[in-house]
C-alpha cells in the first residue's frame, strides 16, 4: 500500500499553530538532526541543541525552539515524500527522540485491563479467549469502570475478584495504588513514521497499541507529547507476564511519531487529557479496522503515570519518552469467529489526533525489518564529527 496517501494527515490540523520538534537523517551529516517546523521548511536546531534531549532541559523549550536561529532548512515536503517512499539517500525523517529512555505504562484503562485478564486466562490460545471474555465481564464489567485505582471502593472490588477466583496481576496495576511501568525498548531504538513495525515471525496473535507518549525531560516535567505504538505480541505475553520484555521489545517494535508537540499556550497538557486518539488498520487481504481510544477514560491521570516514572525513586538524567496505554482492546474478528484481530505482513497502522497529527506504518516480521544499527557510542562519534560536542 502507498504510505503517500496519508501524507496529507501527517501534520497536526492546527500545525500553524504548534511548536513542532523532528528528527531527521541526512546522509550528507551521517547521523540525526534536530529540527523544528516553522512553515513549510525544518529549521535546523542542531547547533544549538544537538539532542532533543538538550532541547527538552532548556528553561522554556517551546520558546526556544520557536525563536532560534536556523543554521539551514530543509523542505518539509521534501523530507515528507521521502520518508514515505521509503528513501533512505537523501534527508528522512526518524523517531523524534533520541537519548530519553523508552518507558510505558500497562492496564491503564479498563478495556484494557480486561483484555489483559483474558490474555492471561486463556494463556495466549486465541480459540479460549471468548468464553474467558464472557465469564470476566459477568462478574466485573458492570461497576469496574467508576473505580479509581488504589481507593477504598478499589480494595474492595479485589475482594471480590479475589473470591471469584477471578482475580489477576493485570487487574492488580489496573485498580492497586501502583502502576505498571516498564521499559519498553533500549535508547534510540524507536522507529519513526513511514517506517516498518516489527512483530516477531513465530507470534500467531498480535496487534498495535495506540498511545499518547510523554515527552519528560531530566527534571521529571512533561514539556510535549506525540503518538506512539506499543507493538504487542499477545500470545506471548499471555503464555507468561515473566515474557513481557520478548513480548514488547524487538526489533522496530516501537514507533514514536511523527513529531514533539511542545506544550505551551496553545496545547497544553489539559488538552493532552481530552485527546481521541484514533487507529486505523488496512490489510491487504481487504480488513479494515477502525478504534478510537478517548483519553478522557483513563483510570489513571497522565501526570500520576509520570510521577510513579520519575522522581526521587528513580532519576532520569536525559528524560523519558512515557506512554501512557490504550483502551483499544482488539477483539474484532479477523481470521475466524471468537479469534479477534492479529496483524498480517502488509498491514497498514495508521495512528491519528487532530493535535498531533498521523504516525503511519507498515507491519512486517522484525527479523525482516531494517536492522537496528545506530546506538549511543554511534550518535556521540557522530556528533563529535560534526563539530557539535
Amino acid at each position: 500500500m502507498d504510505l503517500l496517501d496519508h501524507s496529507a494527515a501527517i501534520l497536526p490540523e492546527d500545525a500553524d499553530r504548534a511548536v513542532l520538534i523532528a528528527r531527521l537523517h541526512d546522509p550528507q551529516d551521517g547521523g540525526p538532526s534536530v529540527a523544528v517546523l516553522r512553515g513549510g521548511d525544518l529549521a535546523d536546531l542542531t547547533p544549538l541543541a544537538p539532542t532533543v534531549a538538550d532541547l527538552l532541559d532548556h528553561p522554556d523549550p517551546a520558546a526556544f525552539a520557536a525563536t532560534a536561529p536556523a543554521a539551514r532548512t530543509w523542505p518539509a515536503a521534501d523530507v515528507l515524500h521521502a520518508t514515505l517512499t521509503g528513501r533512505r539517500d537523501v534527508p528522512h525523517y526518524l523517531a523524534p527522540c533520541d537519548l530519553q529512555v523508552l518507558k510505558a505504562c500497562g492496564v491503564t484503562f479498563v478495556r484494557s485491563m480486561i483484555e489483559r485478564v483474558i490474555e492471561e486466562r486463556a494463556a495466549g490460545d486465541r480459540a479460549r479467549a471468548a468464553a474467558v471474555r464472557s465469564r470476566v465481564r459477568e462478574v466485573i464489567g458492570g461497576h469496574i469502570g467508576d473505580l479509581v485505582p488504589g481507593s477504598e471502593a478499589a480494595a474492595r472490588a479485589k475482594d471480590v475478584l479475589i473470591a471469584e477466583g477471578l482475580w489477576s496481576q493485570y487487574l492488580e496495576v489496573g485498580i492497586g495504588p501502583d502502576a505498571e511501568v516498564f521499559t519498553k525498548a533500549p535508547v534510540l531504538s524507536a522507529v519513526g513514521v513511514g517506517s516498518d513495525v516489527g512483530i516477531w515471525s513465530r507470534s500467531t496473535w498480535n496487534n498495535p497499541e495506540p498511545e499518547l507518549v510523554l515527552a519528560v525531560d531530566s527534571r521529571g516535567r512533561a514539556v510535549g507529547a506525540t503518538l506512539g505504538n506499543d507493538v504487542n505480541l499477545r500470545d506471548v505475553e499471555g503464555r507468561s507476564a515473566l515474557l513481557l520484555g520478548k513480548a514488547k521489545d524487538n526489533n522496530a517494535s516501537c514507533s514514536l511519531g511523527p513529531f514533539i508537540r511542545l506544550f505551551d499556550d496553545g496545547f497544553t497538557i489539559d488538552d493532552a487529557r481530552a485527546l481521541d486518539i484514533s487507529l486505523t488498520i488496512t490489510g491487504t487481504d481487504g480488513f479494515a479496522l477502525e478504534s478510537v481510544s478517548s483519553l478522557g477514560e483513563i483510570s489513571r491521570d497522565p501526570l500520576d503515570l509520570v510521577a510513579q516514572t520519575t522522581g526521587a525513586l528513580h532519576q532520569y538524567p536525559d528524560g523519558i519518552m512515557l506512554f501512557t496505554g490504550t483502551m483499544f482492546a482488539p477483539t474484532h474478528d479477523r481470521d475466524a469467529p471468537g479469534e479477534g484481530f492479529t496483524h498480517h505482513l502488509g498491514d497498514v497502522v495508521r495512528i491519528s489526533a487532530p493535535h498531533l497529527g498521523t504516525l503511519v506504518n507498515t507491519v512486517a516480521h522484525s527479523e525482516q525489518a531494517p536492522p537496528w544499527t545506530f546506538g549511543i557510542r554511534a550518535l556521540m562519534a557522530n556528533l563529535a564529527g560534526r563539530g557539535l560536542l
